[in-house]
């Protein structure tokens, strides 16, 4: 199968312009929080950057891609989100209700 050069081009630059997307409006934090897959019990995480759209947070639970969870932060709402990607004990997730993230700081 061959690709044009043109369409390499455009896959990468569509690339390059998600990833400043998502980081441009990330706040580092390392706010101490409880995550729970629904159903299940949780433990303990901390939040280490949140945007208005999800979050990055590190935990020893086991989160798997798809699944749904609640972020419960002390003295503020709890927040459901969506898992998007797991690497190790880190994940990232996805809030159900944009922007969030101004109801947890």
């Amino acid at each position: 199968m061959e690709m044009s050069f043109a369409a390499i081009k455009a896959r990468i630059a569509e690339e390059v312009e998600a990833g400043e997307r998502r980081r441009a409006s990330r706040v580092d934090v390392g706010i101490d929080a409880r995550v729970r897959p629904l159903g299940e019990e949780g433990c303990e995480a901390t939040v280490l950057n949140l945007s208005d759209t999800g979050f990055m947070a590190t935990s020893e639970g086991d989160y798997r891609v798809g699944s749904r969870i609640w972020l419960m932060v002390p003295g503020r709402d709890r927040r459901n989100a969506v898992v998007k990607w797991v690497a190790g004990h880190r994940f990232g997730a996805e809030f159900a209700e944009p922007r969030a993230m101004v109801k947890l700081l």
